[in-house]
This record gives structure tokens, sequence and C-alpha cells, in this order.
């Protein structure tokens, strides 16, 4: 049985991740620093609390990992919103709370996939990055800054690994429906001095589509990257967001 594990998989995208392996037939592993959110999830899951920022906790992941059998699919999926606010008001403690987890994360999942999978000859990396990841994101550099630098990674990661026959790409969603995104609409409303309904109608307009995206659209691209069907596909940055047009529209 094939094996994956996804960081912040508790909740989210990342819990529609886990369900979308779990039905494609892999053992799941799912790390998440919301204990509630882990008892949650089905029995047959190997759950683990873990935060994404600390490489000892990582470490110990891992052997835990190794002496199961190794890892196939890693999804390095763990980020964290950051804060919402004009530069020049961003405090260098919220910078860098925003980017240990979201980059500092995935470069720790991915420093300690590598080796497991340089040993198995095989392997596929995931880096969930998102559209802010290409155009940029008003109000949110930190989150911006830190996922343009997931795809710099990811990029680096698929160059170093591809000889060993491992396979590295990032999934970009878009705006998806959720809790997490409700929370970025009333963080932006406020900042912008928009109702939450004017927010949320503008991330819609701002797609070819004009729809949000669901969680099961990026888990069902992470399964797709990781099958025999994707084996030649590696180093690609690939959107699941309606096709962005405008990141920044004032509706």
């Amino acid at each position: 049985m094939p094996r994956v594990l996804i960081t912040a998989g508790a909740s989210g995208i990342g819990r529609a991740m886990a369900e979308a392996f779990d039905a494609a037939g892999y053992e799941v592993w799912v790390t998440d620093v919301d204990t509630d959110a882990l008892q949650s999830c089905p029995g047959n899951w190997r759950c683990r609390v873990v935060d994404a920022a600390d490489e000892t906790q990582i470490a110990t992941l891992f052997d835990g990992i190794a002496g199961a059998g190794g890892l196939d699919v890693l999804c390095a999926n763990a980020g964290v919103k950051g804060p919402t606010a004009p530069i020049e008001e961003v405090t260098l403690d919220d910078w860098r709370a925003c980017t240990a987890v979201t980059l500092d994360g995935a470069f720790l999942v991915a420093k300690y996939a590598a080796p497991l999978m340089k040993a198995a000859g095989q392997g596929v990396i995931l880096f969930t990055s998102s559209t802010a990841g290409i155009y940029g994101y008003p109000n949110r550099s930190p989150y911006a800054a830190a996922k343009w630098a997931v795809i710099g990674l990811m990029k680096t990661v698929a160059m170093e690994l591809g000889p060993f026959g491992i396979r590295s790409n990032a999934i970009l969603p878009g705006a998806v429906e959720g809790p997490r995104m409700e929370r970025v609409l009333e963080a932006e409303a406020k900042a912008k001095g928009m109702t939450r309904d004017q927010v949320y109608n503008g991330y819609a307009a701002g797609v070819s589509m004009k729809t949000w995206v669901e969680a099961r659209d990026i888990a069902d691209m992470a399964v797709f990257l990781a099958s025999d069907g994707a084996r030649r596909v590696s180093g690609q940055v690939i959107a699941v967001d309606g096709h962005t047009v405008n990141p920044d529209p004032q509706v």
C-alpha cells in the first residue's frame, strides 16, 4: 500500500487531500496542530500533533515514517494566512510567524522526505502554494512572499531530486470555499472598508469562470499528480483557481 503524508491535514484543503488519498488506496499520515481536528479524523489514519515549523518534531515524525516503511507521496500543505495589513503596519514578528510555517515548514518536510525517497528510487513531493504565489496579494505581504518562495523551492527540489526518480510540483489554489477563507474575507473586508459579500464577489469576479473552487478540486489534482498518469509531470506550477485574471478586483 502506498503511503502519503499530508501536513495540516486535519481540516480544509489538507483534510480533503487526506480523504482523496484514502479513497485512492493510500495509507494516510496526517499532521496538524489542531488536536480537536485530529481527533475527528478516521481511525485508520496515522495522526500526529506536529508543528510544521519545529525541526525536532519533524525529524521525530520522519523517524516514525522511516520505521513504518517509508514514504511515497508528501503533500507539503501547511501554511497560515498571516496578517492582513499594509506592509508598513506588518511587524517583523508577524512576518516571521507566517513564513516560519508556510515556507520553513515546506522546506523541513522536503528535507526529511528526500533521503527516504532517494533510498526508494521514487517519490512525489507536492507543495501547496497559492495564486498569491504568482500574482502577489495586497495587504498580505508575508503570505504572498512565502508562497512565491515555495514555488522556487519546488523548482529546485524538482531539479535536485529528478535524477533519483522523484517528481515535484506546486498546486496553486485560488479562492477556496471554507472556514479558513471566511476568516480571510472578514480581515480583508475590514482592511478595505468593504462588506464580506463585496470581497467574496470580488474574488469570483477576478477569475474567468466567475466562481470559487472547493477543497476537493485541489485534492483531486493532488491525487492525479501523485499517480502514474502524471509520471512525466514535474517542476510544474499548476493553478486550480478557475483562471485568475485579476487578483485584486474591487467589487
